[in-house]
């Protein structure tokens, strides 16, 4: 569970406009990001804890994502001004580096 709440925290960093992927989540963690991807899939309160910005590594959002879809997640991004190039999220320029991490 506390890993659980670790992950909710992480990902109510990053603020609109930005994406994290499974993988740096899970790095900070020590944790696997597929067990990151769980856990999100298991979001208790989508609407304040913003699991759609969360992408994996090639900047490709969740064609499961529990909340609706992919194109809902893309839908989200896109309204918080995030950009895409052949359909990804443009990593270079909407990835939250981990040295912002709290």
């Amino acid at each position: 569970m506390k890993k659980s709440k670790n992950v909710y925290k992480i990902v109510l960093e990053i603020p609109k406009g930005k994406v994290m992927t499974y993988g740096q989540i899970g790095k900070t963690l020590g944790i696997n990001p597929r067990q990151v991807g769980k856990t999100l899939h298991e979001n208790p309160d989508p609407d304040n804890i913003p699991c759609h910005r969360v992408v994996n590594l090639q900047g490709e959002v969740a064609d499961k994502y529990a909340f609706g879809g992919g194109e809902v997640q893309v839908h989200k991004l896109a309204q918080e001004g995030v950009g895409f190039v052949d359909g990804k999220v443009d990593l270079e320029k909407y990835i939250m580096p981990d040295k912002n991490l709290s």
